[in-house]
């Protein structure tokens, strides 16, 4: 679906080879002790999700949804599983990119050439990336041998156990209680898709509605990744309005994309938020050592690893999943304050119901929409 002449248009497998390579060791841990850690990861996923379920009241007793499973991975298997999403979500844009380039003079040649390099800056990209997730609720590859699924098709729980040993040595945390307080954040993301069937669906639709709208003319796109660099080195007039804060993301978008972005943005903070405040509610009955473990980490989320560190967090858009977490925990506990936990469960009951980018950072409009009478009929 996504090859020219036989040559892919990404080549999948060099992009798992170079992140494989590039990647950064894992701290040192023995065998046995190795052991010990993936036994306690897959111990506490267990545990958390009585927790999660007793504290959302999103699925209720009797109630049977579908089993996904839990993988302890390593870094490279965190890259693999997230390679094999992105090839799920971008077929269609590929396949699109494909026909157009196939058209042209040398189409094949430059699908192929296009595709090794494409591979590599992939690769580097998931490099970076792969020492820095704890833990992520894969949702849109399909399962396969290595990479077991839901039997309705996907959904998966990761846990990236040296990225979680080597954050719990570096806070000097309580390593079991760390370890469970992870647990409970993926934990929740796995209970919110479990529960809502349809949430998967609708985040697959608008990701594709944004692809849809990639400027797939190479000129036009060429140019608006020139802007955006300049732009962020400060080399354009339009540093000096302030505009520097927006990320390469953000900067090569048509404005349909942006308008899909606001949506997605809104459903990521509140998933994010929402897995952030159940987390918290949890904590104190479950790992006693939380307070501790919160401010450390919020420290250590706040801060990044240094100025390169800062610098490629600003151009991939990752300081914006920090905001997510900020503004999505407090639209849901603001929520929660005003109509009690079953009232803030509303936000599930259909894509209506979720908040607006708008409504994240107020609250009561949400609740004024969803709460208000008639509103069941939307």
């Amino acid at each position: 679906m996504t090859s020219v002449g036989g040559a892919e248009m990404v080549d999948w497998n060099l992009a798992v080879a170079t992140a494989t390579r590039l990647v950064r060791p894992g701290p040192e841990v023995g065998r046995d002790e190795a052991r010990a850690v993936v036994a306690e990861l897959r111990e506490h996923a267990r545990t958390a999700e009585r927790h999660v379920r007793e504290y959302t009241r999103m699925i209720p007793p009797g109630q049977v949804v579908p089993r996904t499973p839990v993988l302890v991975v390593d870094r490279a298997g965190w890259v693999k599983a997230n390679v094999a999403g992105f090839r799920e979500l971008l077929g269609p844009l590929l396949g699109t990119v494909r026909e157009r380039r196939g058209n042209g003079p040398g189409g094949a040649v430059l699908g192929a050439v296009g595709g090794k390099v494409t591979g590599v800056e992939l690769g580097m990209l998931l490099s970076f990336l792969a020492s820095r997730v704890l833990g992520q609720y894969e949702t849109f590859a399909p399962a396969s041998r290595d990479l077991p699924g839901s039997p309705t098709g996907g959904g998966r729980l990761l846990l990236v156990a040296p990225n979680i040993v080597h954050v719990e040595r570096e806070l000097e945390v309580d390593p079991h209680d760390f370890r469970l307080w992870v647990c409970l954040h993926e934990e929740t993301h796995r209970t919110q898709f479990t529960a809502v069937p349809w949430l998967r669906d609708h985040l697959e639709g608008e990701i594709q509605t944004f692809l849809g709208a990639t400027e797939i003319d190479p000129t036009t796109l060429l140019e608006r990744v020139r802007e955006a660099a300049q732009s962020f080195a400060g080399a354009r007039p339009d540093a000096e309005r302030g505009e520097t804060g927006r990320s390469l993301v953000e900067l090569v978008q048509t404005p349909e994309q942006r308008e899909v972005l606001g949506r997605l943005t809104a459903v990521m903070s509140l998933l994010e938020g929402h897995a952030d405040f159940v987390m918290d509610g949890v904590g104190p009955e479950a790992v006693p050592s939380v307070a501790e473990i919160r401010e450390k980490f919020q420290q250590r989320r706040a801060s990044g690893a240094g100025r390169l560190d800062a610098t490629l967090r600003k151009l991939l858009g990752l300081d914006a999943k920090l905001r997510q977490y900020r503004d999505g925990e407090r639209f849901v506990r603001a929520v929660v304050g005003q109509v009690g936990m079953d009232g803030f469960n509303r936000v599930w009951t259909s894509p209506n119901t979720l908040p607006t980018k708008a409504e994240i950072a107020r609250p009561a409009e949400w609740v004024a929409r969803v709460h208000s009478k008639g509103s069941e009929e939307r």
